[in-house]
């Protein structure tokens, strides 16, 4: 999958961490840019995931960034809270080969996944990644989105943050700019820009929306469930609210008999 020309295997989406896939810059060292505030729609203790976002977002993780990055917490089977249907889960799964054992001969053999095989590894070994990326080691995405400063918001800066690098900026090789990592230097190039995603909904895929629904897709996979944890707080705290109203009105009635 021309692992080391393709933009999107010098370091995937790697916005885990600068120091995983950035090198120094080699001139004067700029400042990284604030992260522009984003309204996202899980946001707040009502908010829900825009799911045909979010399935878009799938489509930008599985022909761009699945070639580096794993998804090692999730199944195929946990696409269907995306509103697959089955048969479409079963059909994404069995495009995707993953490791049965070895063969009499030590070599590794494969099969195709099933709705409850884990995301396959772009790489057999970290070493192996290492050496597809230069030296770089992509970050797993699982869990992405709430472990990064910034969250959400500074995923989707940093894919649109990349720049011609400026006249007095010099960088290392196999560097590029971007506005908002330390240093502005980072190994990764812009794997949207030349990106080219089809939405089956019709959606066009500009890097920018392609930013915003991968995004929308690594914060759902970091808590696909979200929505139902809120529901069930929402849940408890009306049941805690009749409790506590039935408390008071037992305590006034126990002691309105009381005389002192």
């Amino acid at each position: 999958m021309r692992r080391l020309g393709n933009a999107a295997l010098a370091c995937g989406l790697a916005v885990l961490a600068p120091a995983l896939c950035s090198r120094p810059v080699a001139a004067q060292q700029l400042q990284a840019l604030p992260v522009p505030p984003q309204t996202w729609s899980f946001e707040g203790a009502t908010g829900r995931f825009d799911y045909a976002g979010v399935q878009r977002g799938y489509a930008v993780y599985s022909q761009v960034c699945a070639s580096c990055h794993s998804l090692r917490q999730m199944t195929y089977g946990d696409l269907s809270a995306l509103g697959l249907d089955a048969d479409q889960v079963h059909d994404i799964a069995a495009t995707q080969p993953v490791p049965a054992g070895t063969d009499a001969t030590g070599n590794i053999v494969l099969r195709a996944a099933t709705p409850g095989d884990r995301f396959r590894l772009p790489y057999p070994n970290a070493a192996a990644a290492r050496a597809a990326n230069a030296g770089a080691l992509p970050p797993d995405q699982s869990r992405l989105a709430t472990t990064i400063q910034g969250g959400p918001s500074f995923i989707q800066a940093y894919l649109t943050g990349f720049r011609d690098t400026p006249a007095n900026v010099t960088l290392g090789p196999g560097m590029h700019y971007n506005d908002y990592v330390p240093g502005n230097a980072i190994a990764m190039p812009d794997v949207l820009h030349d990106a080219h995603v089809t939405y089956t909904d019709g959606t066009k895929a500009t890097p920018a929306q392609m930013a915003h629904d991968v995004t929308s897709f690594l914060a759902w996979a970091a808590q696909p469930h979200l929505e139902e944890r809120r529901r069930l707080g929402v849940r408890v705290l009306v049941y805690l609210t009749l409790l506590l109203g039935l408390v008071v009105v037992l305590k006034r009635r126990v002691w309105a008999d009381v005389r002192w």
